[in-house]
């Protein structure tokens, strides 16, 4: 059975400048793990029992970044599923999209994670060194552009 895990790629808005396109101001979050290869990942984690996969991708950035679930608005129309193998047992990662309501809110990390950044697509694409994952961040920017 493949270990199912659950979370949010949030972004925020910042002030565009008028002659700027509205997506040029999209900051995506990625947070560091404080455990092996101390890769950059939105904040998931695994479905605990009784729990649907939503609830637990809030529960998940509630603690790994200290957001909220009234701090994000979900974005209807994405979710993306991942499949991948971790030390040898597939896994499932399921992704919603969800904007912070104030792009200043403070964001605490866990002891899970070390570091965090809001970064422009092209930036973190290079910080998720995964494949699967830079092609998300790309398409999730495109469905956002694809909104305006």
């Amino acid at each position: 059975m493949a270990v199912r895990a659950c979370g949010l790629i949030i972004y925020r808005r910042l002030q565009a400048a008028p002659s700027s396109k509205v997506t040029d101001g999209i900051e995506y979050l990625l947070l560091q793990t404080s455990y092996g290869t101390h890769h950059w990942t939105p904040p998931k984690g695994h479905v605990d029992p009784g729990e649907d996969d939503l609830q637990t991708a809030f529960r998940e950035t509630q603690e790994e970044a200290g957001l909220q679930a009234s701090q994000l608005t979900l974005i209807e129309g994405y979710k993306k599923e991942l499949h991948y193998p971790v030390r040898g047992k597939p896994k499932t990662v399921i992704y919603w999209l969800a904007e912070m309501k104030d792009c200043n809110t403070e964001i605490k990390l866990s002891e899970e994670h070390q570091a965090f950044q809001w970064l422009k697509l092209e930036d973190a694409c290079k910080f998720a060194e995964y494949e699967d994952m830079q092609a998300t961040l790309k398409e999730v920017h495109q469905f956002l552009c694809s909104k305006e």
